[in-house]
């Protein structure tokens, strides 16, 4: 049986609840080396916290790290919720992760990706009170994703991946248990928005990239100290990030179906251009000037085998870039970014209550 571990450094002085994953899949290993090089500064108290508690989950996935694997017995990030009857190594871990994450005020998960060309940081929705994800904590995370190093935000997960559900419920496909439960897209933190928190997801690099130990520390140590967490000088925000948002996730619907070539995440791709194949011989072509992201050429039937980003209007479909540039203040100072609307933040950041 493997133990789960994590390790909590707490201020004298109240403030912000931040909670660092790694090894979230096992064998993502280079964030883990990254959170151990913080716990060694912090024992040696080379690094103090000045307010609030920090806790350090160096591997989250146990099982799957000790196999060198992505999971144990099945995805941790998908469909994560506790369960009263955990029957395999992600819902024990499950049951232990979501309290865990209702603890806290904000989550920092760090990942790696199979292949693509640089660092990016995955957000959560604007401010809504809709059925998919409501949030109210949308300038937070846009403020913090511009401080974390990385040149790239991508949103519209949840929203995506509900689409693919709502999709496999009408088609026959075989899939692996789940892919059609309304709570398939949840992970981490998505989770951590649905108890009143907020985080985001930071994909430091390829899963061999020799620098995605430094991205991963030096988005913590960022993290920190625009948290108010540590003293020092303020992160100043990227200029110029791109910003993507994910429309459509397409599914590997037969064994047969192929990538045409060997793609990479963020690869461009023209309109009309070749993607795939099915097993039939249908041509999955690009529908817009863009990129392709997440192309998983391993994919089980009827799970998702890429997804796409761009906007979806009807059935005209558009990429979108926008201009992201949040001011220095924290919380609540970035500009408008997804929409004219938005609701005004609070300049606090909101405890929730316990």
């Amino acid at each position: 049986m493997v133990n789960f571990k994590s390790v909590e450094y707490a201020s004298r002085k109240d403030g912000v609840r931040l909670l660092v994953l790694g090894a979230v899949h096992g064998n993502e290993v280079c964030r883990t080396a990254a959170i151990h090089k913080l716990m060694g500064e912090l024992d040696r108290c080379d690094v103090a916290l000045s307010a609030g508690c920090l806790t350090l989950v160096p591997v989250t996935n146990a099982l799957a790290h000790a196999r060198g694997t992505r999971s144990g017995d099945r995805h941790l990030n998908r469909g994560l919720r506790a369960t009263t009857a955990p029957a395999d190594n992600e819902d024990h871990i499950a049951n232990w992760l979501c309290p865990l994450l209702a603890r806290h005020d904000v989550l920092l998960d760090l990942r790696s990706f199979r292949g693509g060309d640089k660092p990016f940081v995955f957000i959560g929705p604007p401010n809504n009170d809709g059925a998919i994800e409501p949030f109210r904590f949308a300038a937070e995370e846009e403020s913090l994703a511009a401080r974390l190093g990385v040149h790239r935000v991508v949103d519209g997960w949840l929203s995506t991946y509900a689409g693919g559900v709502a999709r496999r419920r009408g088609q026959e496909t075989a899939g692996a248990p789940g892919i059609d439960d309304a709570l398939y897209g949840i992970g981490t933190t998505e989770y951590m928005r649905s108890v009143g928190g907020w985080g985001m997801t930071l994909e430091c690099g390829f899963h061999d990239d020799p620098s995605a130990e430094h991205v991963a520390y030096r988005a913590i140590r960022n993290a920190l100290a625009h948290l108010g967490l540590t003293y020092g000088d303020q992160p100043l925000p990227v200029a110029g990030m791109e910003c993507l948002q994910l429309c459509e996730v397409i599914d590997r619907q037969d064994a047969g179906d192929r990538f045409v070539q060997p793609w990479k995440s963020f690869e461009p791709v023209m309109q009309g251009q070749v993607i795939a194949e099915r097993a039939d011989g249908e041509k999955v072509v690009a529908p817009f000037d863009g990129c392709i992201v997440f192309p998983n050429p391993d994919a089980g039937l009827g799970t998702e085998w890429f997804t796409w980003p761009g906007r979806a209007a009807g059935s005209d479909i558009r990429p979108v870039q926008r201009d992201f540039r949040p001011t220095n203040g924290w919380p609540g100072s970035a500009p408008l970014l997804w929409s004219e609307s938005r609701p005004k933040q609070r300049k606090t950041l909101v405890r929730r209550q316990r």
